[in-house]
């Protein structure tokens, strides 16, 4: 059963990607991410500001798509989607975000191209309902 603290932390990592992603709000994405966030990530330059960089300088298409969250204490997991990102196919990507005080404080990474449905072994697509068009 999630607590009331861990449903307010999962909002509070979803509003920041919408912030940060979608709405490429960098102001507001400064609220939500520590000046000292620690970034474990292959794709994603170290610190707020090589994030922060990667969305100023990246595509004004790349948007994200959340499917699943969870929580536990001061973790929060993301399942989503990162489409328009430059590359030939989206990111299916597991995020884990670290809160501290009410701001995200580290992440790590999971990030895989979308498969289709003929690459598939399963026969059940990797985001959704339904195979990329």
């Amino acid at each position: 059963m999630t607590t009331p603290d861990e449903a307010a932390n999962k909002a509070l990592v979803l509003e920041a990607f919408d912030a940060l992603f979608n709405r490429k709000d960098l102001a507001a994405a400064e609220r939500y991410w520590s000046p000292g966030y620690l970034q474990h990530s292959a794709h994603v330059p170290a610190g707020r500001d090589g994030l922060f960089d990667l969305v100023r300088h990246g595509p004004a298409t790349m948007r994200y798509e959340n499917r699943l969250a969870m929580c536990e204490g001061d973790l929060v997991m993301l399942h989503g989607r990162f489409t328009g990102h430059g590359g030939p196919r989206a990111w299916i990507a597991l995020d884990i975000v670290r809160l501290e005080a009410g701001r995200l404080a580290e992440h790590w990474d999971v990030i895989e191209d979308e498969a289709t449905h003929a690459e598939s072994a399963g026969g059940l697509p990797m985001f959704g309902d339904s195979f990329p068009g």
